[in-house]
């Protein structure tokens, strides 16, 4: 959960949707919308436990949230995620595209193009079928936000196997330059997060201990992130009240392993 204390008011009642929201990250933002009043579209696939037992947390703590199921590596799903989430709250002021991951570690000369395909349909295309999904609605309840998870990998290479999924989140940052430029005359502010090396599911399944250490190695503030540290800065471009004029922007979370 996050610990942060502070209500930002501009949050309270709004209705947003949170991809990949069962587990790391998006589970510590589901947490952390919802402790701040916003109505929580939980998205998850394959994590049925850990995102029931989260959204159960949320509603003991006096939160509103439902859960929304659907594969991200299919577009027609997260379409549809998007139309449920709007259809349990009457509305959508914000989406956050956090659904994400390697797939496998694969080395350049051995990618596949089935390889290729499912990690740009997991990180690229998912994040464009949900937002053109969201964007009507987003207009509709006269403006909001949409924020995306790009990620350090996008800006240096990635580590090896992992070049792909670097540039799928090369793509997605691209994007949100992209979308901030013709969607904010709608009064929609988008935006990206890009984490560091956080300590999530994510590098448990695909970090060996060994590779762990290397990236420490290369963090100035010599620890790894944990998913909480990443919220403020969500919370913060979601806020129109403390973000109004940020637009197309990328904040880095990552204890200064990259500094642009």
């Amino acid at each position: 959960m996050a610990d942060i204390e502070l209500v930002i008011p501009d949050l309270t009642g709004k209705a947003v949707l949170i991809t990949g929201a069962s587990t790391g990250i998006g589970a510590a933002l589901a947490a952390a919308f919802a402790a701040q009043g916003a109505k929580v579209g939980l998205h998850y696939n394959s994590s049925v436990d850990a995102a029931t037992e989260l959204a159960a947390k949320i509603t003991q703590d006096g939160g509103t949230v439902v859960l929304v199921r659907a594969d991200a590596n299919k577009a027609a799903e997260m379409r549809r995620a998007v139309e449920e989430s709007v259809a349990a709250f009457g509305r959508l002021d914000g989406l956050i595209n956090n659904a994400g991951g390697m797939v496998a570690r694969v080395p350049y000369a051995e990618m596949t193009d089935a390889h290729y395909d499912a990690v740009m349909d997991l990180n690229a295309r998912s994040v464009l079928a949900a937002s053109a999904a969201a964007i009507p609605h987003l207009k509709a309840a006269g403006g909001g936000f949409i924020i995306n998870t790009t990620s350090i990998a996008a800006r240096n290479g990635a580590s090896n196997g992992a070049g792909i999924y670097g540039s799928s989140k090369a793509f997605v940052a691209n994007v949100t330059r992209g979308m901030a430029k013709e969607l904010i005359a709608f009064g929609i502010r988008v935006n990206a997060v890009s984490p560091g090396v956080i300590t999530t599911p994510f590098h448990e399944r695909y970090s060996t201990p060994a590779q762990m250490d290397a990236a420490l190695a290369t963090i100035p503030q010599g620890r790894h992130g944990r998913p909480e540290e990443c919220v403020g800065a969500y919370l913060f471009l979601a806020s129109n009240a403390l973000s109004s004029y940020i637009i197309g922007q990328e904040i880095q979370v990552n204890g200064g392993q990259l500094m642009p």
